[in-house]
């Protein structure tokens, strides 16, 4: 159970540090993050908006394996299976 507890906090601390990152209160301007990526991207929104699309599109499909990730080891490890 403590693998499962931890795939879930890891989703919500990649979504906190995507999210000040995307504030420009998380880390520093030479550190890539997915974050700073669609921020970097958002001023070329109009002409070039893949900037900002395939970084966002990428952190939502991690971040959703990895939720699905931890249902499925919860399903696994769950005592009371019908």
């Amino acid at each position: 159970m403590l693998a499962v507890h931890g795939m879930f906090q890891a989703v919500a601390v990649l979504i906190a540090e995507a999210g000040l990152s995307f504030l420009g209160l998380g880390a520093s301007l030479d550190v890539p993050s997915w974050g700073g990526l669609i921020d970097s991207g958002r001023q070329f929104l109009l002409e070039a908006p893949h900037l900002s699309l395939f970084p966002g599109l990428f952190l939502f499909l991690f971040l959703f394996s990895l939720n699905s990730l931890g249902d499925a080891l919860r399903d696994h490890f769950n005592p009371r299976k019908l």
